[in-house]
């Protein structure tokens, strides 16, 4: 799931329902309605642009929708699950993301344009090995955002 084109939103609630259920777990309305919203955009989101998105798919009639911080809740749950990666950017904010790997991957973000560019998985493994010979620190490479310039920023001082 970690995408670069938005997905069918029902295809993606029913394979993640699939993984949900073989962990024991539920696909709440709450599950649902994130699912489906982050399916429908590409891109790193943070919760409250997911909240707003939800907010726009809720069927009228229905119960004035979900709350925000039920919104929250559920990318922290789904985070926990290993169907969605939240990353810390650049000055303490934090974006979520669909992902179908076995393991989450780095990003790097602009600290012009704010861009956020996903790395492969073993970018830094060199770097982690270094760390972990020389002072047997553990890298958790996925967590936080490399911080640099992107390619068209840097054309575009030059």
């Amino acid at each position: 799931m970690n995408m670069t084109t938005p997905r069918d939103p029902e295809h993606l609630v029913a394979a993640v329902h699939e993984r949900l259920r073989a962990r024991g777990e539920r696909m709440t309305s709450q599950r649902r309605a994130v699912l489906h919203a982050m399916a429908t955009t590409t891109g790193h989101l943070s919760a409250d642009e997911v909240f707003v998105l939800v907010a726009a798919g809720e069927p009228a009639g229905r119960a004035r929708g979900i709350h925000q911080a039920s919104v929250y809740r559920t990318l922290e749950a789904l985070s926990h699950l290993g169907i969605v990666q939240h990353i810390h950017l650049g000055h303490g904010a934090t974006a979520y993301h669909l992902i179908d790997d076995a393991q989450a991957h780095p990003h790097a973000q602009c600290r012009v344009c704010g861009v956020v560019v996903d790395l492969p998985v073993d970018v830094l493994d060199a770097v982690a090995t270094q760390l972990a010979a020389a002072d047997g620190f553990r890298l958790d490479a996925a967590h936080a955002a490399l911080s640099g310039t992107c390619s068209t920023c840097l054309k575009e001082t030059s």
